[in-house]
């Protein structure tokens, strides 16, 4: 699905020095995502966030943002929702230490073809040469190489953003074993982040920036002030789309240490998923008002749209294209990508069918979904009706 363009980038920057139309054509080309949001309730919502996120770039440099939800507190300590007690025994029962749990002595070297970080199928040369780029055999296993620098580098910064907003949720959810359970999941966050900063520095040696339609979900969902939105954020939508791609690079690897590390945050993750779908089932199924429902239908599809432009890799481009091609032409070519292709549909395909439990693939929202590629996914099982063994495949 290509993001139409309200904005012709191409006529902007024409004769412009390369470095200014790197910026020229990186500001056109998120004005024109955030001018593609449909619902102008969701748009007037989400434009602060996206301002800083894909306008002004704040995920290029440390900030800070403003929280505005409430902290819940009950001093009656009671009985929450049916699941939640269960499902907090299970996490202090599957704790594990980044440190010595992981086989950390392995020797990763990027520049083995033999145990490549990605599958060699992952990248379509051909694709690539269609548009002029040609490289050699050393050419093709760094810039692969680069590829899974660069998407582990978004999961790592996704882990810092689920992180923050864990706390958050555990503050603001009014269900007291929702509290308990949040806070293994704050912890099951910042053991993300040691395991995947500890492979970018160690084992790889590159690592990249916050992709700028990362930063606007992180901003948006850290900065509403309603919890379930936090919910719905995070748990749903971030930690959904992490099962997949966690899951889909897993199946990818032939590095032993990387396949053991996703494996365990992979059921780190399941358990996360179905903590936002204990919360909000009920809620979104019986309690909502319509008007407040189709806000949040509407919400979702937005950020769905955002995370799927999120794995355009423009940080690639800009660091070893935009000499070569216009980013209109890089996005084409990303689109184009088998590899990448397939990378998206086993994300989505976890996601989409939480969506679906929740309430929130109605038949309003099917077409919409549809139109973007992602109704193969509508009716599989959602992520509490799958067994462990299913997360990784």
């Amino acid at each position: 699905m290509q993001i139409p363009s309200f904005v012709d980038s191409n006529r902007i920057v024409a004769n412009l020095p390369q470095p200014v139309r790197v910026r020229v054509e990186a500001w056109v080309d998120n004005l024109n995502v955030l001018l593609s949001l449909h619902n102008p309730r969701v748009m007037s919502r989400m434009a602060p966030a996206a301002i800083r996120g894909l306008l002004l770039r704040r995920g290029r440099r440390p900030t800070s943002l403003r929280a505005r939800h409430r902290t819940f507190l009950d001093f009656d300590f009671p009985d929450g929702l049916p699941g939640l007690k269960a499902l907090y025994d299970k996490a202090k029962r599957l704790q594990w230490n980044g440190d010595t749990d992981l086989p950390w002595d392995i020797s990763v070297d990027p520049m083995n073809p033999e145990v490549p970080i990605i599958s060699k199928e992952f990248i379509e040369w051909s694709v690539i040469e269609d548009f002029g780029v040609r490289m050699n055999a050393v050419e093709r296993q760094a810039f692969s190489n680069r590829v899974a620098s660069w998407m582990l580098s978004q999961f790592l910064h996704g882990e810092q953003g689920a992180l923050m907003a864990a706390a958050q949720v555990t503050e603001a959810t009014t269900d007291f074993d929702g509290k308990l359970y949040g806070a293994t999941q704050v912890m099951d966050e910042a053991r993300h982040v040691e395991v995947f900063r500890r492979y970018l520095d160690e084992k790889l040696g590159r690592r990249y920036e916050i992709n700028d339609n990362l930063y606007t979900i992180i901003d948006s969902l850290m900065t509403d002030g309603r919890w379930d939105m936090k919910f719905l954020g995070m748990q749903i939508l971030v930690e959904g789309l992490a099962l997949g791609a966690f899951a889909a690079l897993r199946r990818m690897t032939k590095e032993p240490l990387l396949d053991q590390l996703l494996r365990r945050v992979i059921h780190d993750e399941a358990r996360h998923v179905q903590f936002g779908l204990l919360s909000l089932r009920d809620l979104y199924t019986k309690q909502l008002s319509e008007k407040e429902r189709i806000e949040r239908e509407d919400w979702a599809f937005e950020i769905v749209v955002l995370m799927r432009n999120r794995f355009l890799a423009h940080e690639l481009y800009e660091e070893g294209f935009a000499h070569r091609m216009s980013r209109r032409q890089w996005n084409r070519l990303m689109e184009d990508m088998p590899g990448m292709n397939l990378f998206r549909r086993q994300m989505f395909r976890r996601l989409v069918p939480n969506l679906r439990t929740i309430g929130l693939l109605t038949e309003r929202m099917r077409p919409h979904y549809a139109r973007i590629g992602l109704d193969a996914y509508f009716f599989l099982p959602a992520t509490d009706e799958m067994s462990a063994q299913d997360f990784a495949a």
